[in-house]
């Protein structure tokens, strides 16, 4: 046995429906992969918010369904055994993003793997992976700010076997278990995600069962086949070839001072091959943002990109992976050297996105897409309560969706689409809080022919002494609008004591303590708006001021939209306003970055912010 992975092999003996039938049935056990997880799990970032993702490979290890890629070469290759010492029953595990190439990017998220035999011959492969509570380290959460290597960030396991040939080794999850804050919350997670792979290997083996062994595997090539076909047409319908194209960005800051921090993609086509070169991105910072990109995963991404925008019945897996060349230098924050912290990566991760996005809107023509919040902000409050009980809630949020071609972006969304928001009631039965607000920040996302979406504010009053770490982003830089859109606003957090105090805090702090009565206001940025906002519907924006989702001035000012008192449309009014806007602006600009300082300039204001930050919490 071994990685070595076929030619494309283009024909194959098997018809049409039994392939459709096959396909169809592993994109379900994806969804019940998944549901398995969530109805056993037992901690809400798994169980509320669906933070976890399945993967079914080949026998080859090629992800035929899911969503971040495989790695399982490189998690065999790092382990004490080979492909050969794969036994039926076995289940293999590792939150380490070192030894798995950032197949999970930070130590929080622990993945197991399972080798699926059928007739005592490898079929394939079941994954899952999803984010535990806690894994130790020097902050509840296991995602600290101020940690300049991984070895801050937790317990790390290297690949080894959980289950062997069917046996659990109930002594390896109580020592993993016991190096964390929650042992109950990991011991539960991690059976939940062995029970998702099960569920995945009992449906192939049915598929066999029905199929025939070789059916199924044949099955599985055409899949891969099938998905590599249509991505050759996706490219040479889209991707021009020849020009090269570039876009660069920034994060914000590492949480220690240093920013910002610049990506740097270039994308060209030669023949039937995408190049993607991150050549030009700034080296690994100190902090925790760094993102160990895992070079299948963006492969990944690049495709689903391709495949949703323009052909979305098309299944994304690693059949096209050939299809594309990347450049990840080595010493980068998108490629860190080990021992580089990592924890904190959801920046860099999220800003690939909106990186990669626009250079693709500078080389496909008439498909634009604009900036995003930019990264998936956290929350952690931790602390005992006045019963002497630990408590430690964790708690992922959302922000603003760019606007993109014939469509506003959503208010308040997930950069991953199936995440979902945590329920008050349930974080108000479970932890010493209240949630006193959760709204749609109004003007946030930039205006556009298609408005960006909202930000979020969430206000929460802490009824116990406690701690909290946070991060998030786009404080200082601000999501683009693209075609003539204008950009989003930023994001905000505010500290209100029970004196009345209002402290204002960097979007990345560790260990801040709260008291009994103190109020948090977690406000994310919004995503840019798309085309000339004089061109929206002014009855569109009438509507939104109803809903609260514009204010009046906002329509007066951005869109040209002049309101009666009852909030309906002056015609007359909006023609002439429309007019005198037209005239007075300067010609609208392919992408609208704000109102930016100098690079230096920014950098200074970043190290000025945290140094008065942490003179205050010396």
């Amino acid at each position: 046995m071994s990685a070595e992975t076929p030619d494309f092999v283009g024909e194959h003996d098997i018809d049409a429906t039994t392939l459709d039938i096959i396909e169809s049935t592993l994109a379900n056990t994806r969804d019940e992969m998944d549901r398995v997880v969530e109805t056993t799990a037992i901690s809400p970032v798994i169980r509320e918010q669906s933070d976890q993702f399945p993967l079914i490979a080949d026998r080859h290890g090629r992800m035929v369904m899911g969503q971040f890629g495989s790695a399982i070469d490189t998690i065999i290759e790092n382990s004490p055994f080979d492909w050969d010492d794969l036994e039926d029953g076995d289940v293999i595990a590792t939150n380490d993003p070192y030894m798995c190439a950032g197949a999970v990017s930070h130590t929080p998220d622990m993945l197991l793997l399972r080798p699926i035999f059928y007739e005592g011959d490898l079929v394939g492969f079941s994954s899952q992976w999803g984010n535990l509570m806690d894994v130790g380290g020097k902050t509840p959460g296991s995602m600290p700010v101020q940690a300049t290597t991984i070895f801050e960030e937790g317990i790390r396991l290297p690949p080894v076997k959980l289950y062997k040939g069917g046996e659990f080794d109930s002594e390896l999850l109580e020592t993993f278990a016991h190096n964390t804050r929650l042992p109950d919350h990991a011991e539960a997670d991690i059976k939940a995600l062995a029970a998702g792979t099960k569920a995945a290997e009992t449906r192939v083996h049915e598929l066999c069962d029905r199929f025939g062994k070789e059916t199924y595997l044949e099955g599985c090539d055409a899949i891969l086949d099938r998905t590599r076909d249509g991505m050759i047409n996706l490219i040479n319908e889209f991707v021009p070839e020849g020009e090269r194209y570039t876009f660069e960005d920034y994060v914000d800051d590492d949480g220690m001072g240093n920013g910002p921090i610049k990506l740097h993609l270039e994308i060209y086509r030669e023949g039937d091959t995408v190049h993607l070169d991150w050549t030009g991105t700034d080296e690994q910072v100190p902090g925790t943002v760094n993102f160990l990109l895992n070079e299948k995963m963006f492969k990944m991404f690049t495709g689903v990109f391709l495949i949703m925008a323009f052909d979305p019945l098309l299944t994304f897996n690693d059949g096209y992976y050939d299809l594309f060349e990347v450049t990840l230098p080595e010493g980068t924050v998108v490629q860190p050297e080990y021992p580089a912290a990592l924890g904190n990566r959801l920046p860099m991760m999220a800003r690939q996105f909106d990186v990669l996005q626009a250079t693709f809107s500078k080389l496909i023509d008439g498909f634009s897409v604009a900036g995003s919040y930019g990264t998936s902000p956290n929350l952690v409050y931790a602390g005992t309560d006045s019963e002497g009980n630990d408590f430690q809630m964790l708690e992922i949020l959302y922000g603003g969706i760019p606007a993109r071609p014939g469509g506003d972006g959503l208010d308040g969304h997930s950069w991953w689409p199936l995440f979902r928001t945590v329920p008050a009631e349930y974080q108000e039965a479970y932890y010493p809080l209240t949630i006193d607000e959760y709204s749609t920040r109004a003007d946030t996302g930039g205006a556009g022919t298609f408005r960006g979406g909202h930000g979020i504010t969430k206000v929460y009053t802490f009824e116990e002494p406690g701690a909290i770490t946070f991060q998030d982003d786009r404080a200082h830089t601000y999501p683009w609008g693209v075609d003539g859109g204008s950009h989003a606003q930023t994001s905000e957090k505010k500290l209100v004591r029970t004196d009345g105090t209002v402290e204002e805090l960097p979007s990345k702090v560790e260990n801040v303590a709260v008291s009994a009565g103190d109020k948090l206001v977690f406000s994310t940025a919004g995503g840019g708006g798309l085309g000339d906002p004089l061109e929206r519907e002014a009855e569109t924006v009438a509507t939104e001021v109803r809903r609260g989702l514009i204010s009046a001035e906002a329509a007066r000012d951005e869109y040209g939209v002049v309101l009666d008192d009852d909030d309906t449309v002056d015609a007359d009014a909006t023609d002439r306003r429309r007019e005198e806007i037209r005239q007075d602006r300067d010609e609208l600009a392919d992408f609208d970055y704000g109102p930016l300082p100098d690079d230096d300039e920014l950098a200074e204001q970043i190290a000025a912010e945290r140094r008065e930050f942490e003179g205050r919490h010396d």
